[in-house]
């Protein structure tokens, strides 16, 4: 990946570009000419010779002259960096690309020319910044080791970092004179966090005593310790603390045995003080995740390949942790509903930089281009000793630096192979075989949709390897394909709407056009079938539903399924209540996929008493035919009646049927003590007499 010393802004039409390519004291074979013309050039490149030594002068006057620079060599790039900030200060932005060891150091000198226009043109596109967060960490350290290695090393980091050493054995340690470091023996239970803030949960927590003297002694020990650190040095030789340890931040490991591993992992980890600006891999969008819905089930993809535990669940969605998460992609990879897009970089500026790759070399003269995508890190030393101690690359194979090739899903694979590569192969490192189930499932996917296509499988390949001998025999043994006619497109923003794309160009040149193919399980297309004999219309599959694939209409009793939507999540089969749904994972590449299919429609069952449309005349007669006679409450015609009638008019009938238990008599009068001696002087039934005391005793 060309590398840049400040990130490049989308928009540089108004800015001033400038080319250096320099042929490094003759090394490489360049015609200057030719490439101004296959980059679009009015005029031919001017090829140097030392451009880093006795011609400065000409980086320094395009210093001047221009905004932007691309610079052909990346072995002086800290010189020209230095050079820049001198002349112009912080003015001038600098990209460098690798032609030396990516293309001109091979057997065949003058067949490098397409490659390095492609390599130049490249180099040439803006890319999006990506955004990030900041880490802090204070340097508080913990080492978890046993015997002398582990305290020799606290010894060495105590200088840097804040030190606390716990041992998981303390056999053969000499008590240091001088405490610089607090020593503690026990095993970590658990570890939860990231850098800058990891805690740790200890058994067997014992605490150094300061009167050790011919061996260590501990205090009594206790489980359930809990610390905090910013950092972890892993000493251990026991299993990792984290799947894999090597992709946390924060969490360095080097086996005890290793002199110069642990002089490596401790010389990294005293770097590890201050902030630090980690980039925001994944955009993750919830409203399309389709992980569940209302507790039932569906897709975890996700969360089966993510490496470092950064994804978990949420309710009807998951979250990733940003502060966690290594950068990988499987996750973008594997996501059927591109809930989680890759950032590092974006899915244009990944189509837009495969296209520019490969039409530039095919314009330029080259045939069969083949793209070797890589991790920085690990590809860049295998194609280094390739150019150095043997033939270099081949010349039509491409290479294509990447953050990580586990972010590479089968849209985006099949993309590079619509524009016209011969293969594409994915290097991947052997310290990551976590990562490799994810793109193996990809490449089967891709796979099946080339065979069923009729095209010749394995387009695209993995190959897992540290040893450059092995790289450089599967490049030069690799057969050739059935290439479709090179086509280009506008970079799509979506997965699925690339891979519709991306599909169509495939199907229309393809050897054996299918309308539709059948794809493995868990593919992120396919149909779905209903037993319309069993379903009842409830349309809870719609409500359900996390793609809109399934739709009701208002106005009738009616379902539609649309296959383009479809992601094969399940959680319509875990959702529907008569289990009459089933999943046809596969592909449809005629239009009719994009529209609405009615799956099942009846007609409305209408109100007895207003004729309004309700429910459907299956699911009332059904429901009558379980409640007649058999329900103490629908024993009667009228009680019958009432389960055809709509809500408004059932609630009518029920009061006027006498029998209403919210219904109460008329409300008495209040009476007052006037109207009891109104009735006193009205009541003439028997003979009054004058009331004595007696009376009153009475």
């Amino acid at each position: 990946m060309p590398t840049q010393s400040k990130p490049q802004s989308a928009d540089t039409s108004a800015k001033s570009r400038s080319t250096l390519v320099c042929n490094c004291q003759k090394t490489m074979d360049i015609d200057g000419a030719a490439l101004g013309h296959d980059l679009g050039r009015t005029e031919a490149i001017p090829v140097h010779t030392e451009l880093c030594r006795s011609q400065l002068g000409a980086f320094k006057s395009a210093v001047h002259r221009s905004d932007e620079i691309t610079v052909a060599c990346t072995q002086e790039a800290a010189l020209f960096e230095e050079v820049a900030n001198q002349e112009r200060g912080e003015n001038s932005q600098l990209t460098f690309v690798n032609i030396r060891e990516n293309a001109g150091w091979c057997s065949t000198k003058k067949a490098a020319h397409p490659k390095i226009a492609a390599l130049l043109a490249e180099a040439a596109l803006p890319t999006t910044p990506v955004h990030t967060t900041t880490l802090k960490s204070d340097g508080v350290c913990l080492i978890y080791g046993s015997g002398q290695t582990a305290l020799e090393a606290a010894v060495k980091l105590s200088k840097r970092l804040h030190v606390t050493l716990l041992l998981t054995d303390a056999e053969g340690i000499v008590p240091p004179s001088t405490a610089n470091f607090a020593i503690a023996k026990g095993r970590v239970r658990s570890v939860t966090g990231r850098l800058g803030a990891y805690n740790i949960e200890v058994d067997g927590y014992a605490p150094a005593l300061p009167s050790s003297r011919a061996k260590l002694a501990f205090d009594l020990p206790k489980n359930g310790a809990k610390s905090r650190a910013d950092l972890i040095v892993d000493l251990s030789g026991k299993t990792a603390l984290f799947p894999p340890g090597a992709r946390r931040d924060g969490y360095l490991r080097a086996s005890p045995t290793d002199p110069a591993a642990i002089a490596e992992t401790l010389f990294n980890a005293s770097d590890l003080v201050g902030e630090f600006e980690k980039p925001l891999y994944i955009d993750f969008n919830a409203g399309i995740c389709a992980h569940t819905r209302s507790g039932k089930p569906g897709c975890h993809k996700c969360l089966d390949v993510c490496p470092t535990g950064a994804i978990a669940p949420a309710g009807d969605h998951v979250v990733i942790d940003a502060t966690i998460c290594a950068g990988c992609g499987t996750c973008a990879a594997v996501c059927p509903t591109g809930a989680a897009s890759y950032n590092y970089p974006v899915r244009i500026d990944l189509i837009a930089r495969l296209n520019i790759l490969i039409s530039t070399y095919l314009k330029a003269g080259g045939s069969r281009p083949i793209i070797l995508a890589y991790d920085e890190t690990h590809g860049r030393p295998l194609i280094d000793a390739l150019a150095h101690e043997r033939d270099g690359l081949p010349s039509n194979v491409l290479p294509f630096a990447l953050h990580s090739i586990s972010s590479l899903g089968h849209d985006a694979i099949a993309a590079t192979l619509t524009m016209g590569a011969d293969h594409i192969l994915l290097l991947g490192s052997p310290s990551h075989r976590d990562e490799h189930p994810a793109i193996a499932s990809e490449l089967a996917l891709l796979d099946a949709i080339l065979e069923g296509l009729g095209y010749t499988p394995n387009g695209a390949a993995l190959i897992v390897t540290s040893d450059p001998d092995e790289l450089d025999s599967h490049l030069k043994t690799l057969s050739r394909r059935n290439v479709i006619t090179p086509t280009a497109f506008a970079s799509i923003s979506t997965k699925r709407d690339l891979a519709r794309t991306v599909m169509g160009k495939l199907h229309t040149a393809a050897p054996k056009p299918q309308d539709w193919i059948a794809l493995p399980k868990q593919s992120p297309y396919g149909r779905i079938a209903i037993k319309t004999d069993g379903c009842t219309l409830c349309l809870a599959c719609v409500g359900a539903c996390p793609a809109n694939a399934l739709a009701d209409n208002p106005e009738r009793p009616e379902l539609s399924f649309t296959e383009a939507a479809c992601v094969q999540c399940g959680i319509c089969v875990a959702t529907c209540p008569e289990q009459v749904i089933t999943l046809e994972p596969g592909y449809n590449f005629t239009t009719a996929a994009l529209s609405p299919v009615v799956m099942k429609a009846e007609e409305p069952f209408h109100c007895i008493s207003c004729a309004k449309p309700f429910g459907t005349k299956s699911t009332i007669n059904r429901v009558i035919e379980k409640l007649q006679g058999r329900h103490a409450m629908f024993k009667s015609p009228e009680q019958i009646d009432l389960i055809k009638m709509c809500d408004n008019c059932r609630v009518i009938a029920l009061s006027e049927q006498g029998n209403d238990p919210m219904k109460l008599g008329s409300r008495p009068m209040v009476r007052t003590t006037a109207d009891y001696l109104a009735d006193a002087k009205t009541d003439t039934t028997s003979p009054k007499s004058p009331k004595t005391s007696d009376d009153f005793l009475s």
